[in-house]
């Protein structure tokens, strides 16, 4: 079951049960690595639980121990959604260059809001926040990619609804 918020405490990541407005959008720390560890645990159990099958490795200690060297290293953004004591939510962002995108850009890999909290505005606050932060790095974009699955017609919706446009392709990998 998910949790309904996860306690901001760096200490430790407890699940709480109320959270109360305003939503405050802060840039994590590397102290906060275990909380957005549990975070994307969340995210990618939803999305494995929507389309039905396993289509993540995911391991707590790895995922702590990349986002903390990542945050560390300033090679990763993360942003949280805080609400009083609680997180409810995050986004992340790294950069990438391309010569179609004319340069340097962002791409929002992840993005999780819980499940409480959604459609109080703390995806469009997350959102926000991730257009302010790639003006003031100079990127020329933002991207994102929400599987092209029935499923997550709400993502897609939600992301249009916040300006990004369809642009093609569909997203696809290979391990190396």
């Amino acid at each position: 079951m998910s949790p309904h918020c996860i306690k901001a405490s760096a200490s430790a990541a407890r699940e709480g049960t109320e959270c109360s407005m305003p939503i405050h959008i802060a840039t994590a720390q590397p102290v906060d690595a275990p909380m957005i560890a549990r975070l994307v645990g969340e995210l990618l159990r939803e999305i494995t639980d929507a389309i039905g099958r396993q289509a993540f490795a995911y391991s707590l200690v790895d995922t702590e121990a990349r986002a903390r060297a990542w945050l560390e290293e300033g090679s990763y953004t993360v942003l949280l959604a805080r609400e009083s004591e609680s997180v409810a939510g995050f986004l992340t962002l790294s950069e990438c260059r391309a010569l179609y995108a004319e340069g340097r850009f962002g791409i929002l890999a992840e993005l999780y809001v819980c499940p409480d909290r959604r459609s109080h505005g703390v995806g469009r606050a997350l959102v926000a926040e991730a257009k302010r932060v790639a003006g003031l790095k100079g990127w020329a974009r933002l991207e994102v990619t929400t599987p092209p699955v029935p499923q997550f017609d709400r993502s897609l919706e939600f992301y249009q609804r916040q300006g990004f446009t369809v642009s093609g392709g569909r997203k696809m990998k290979m391990a190396v």
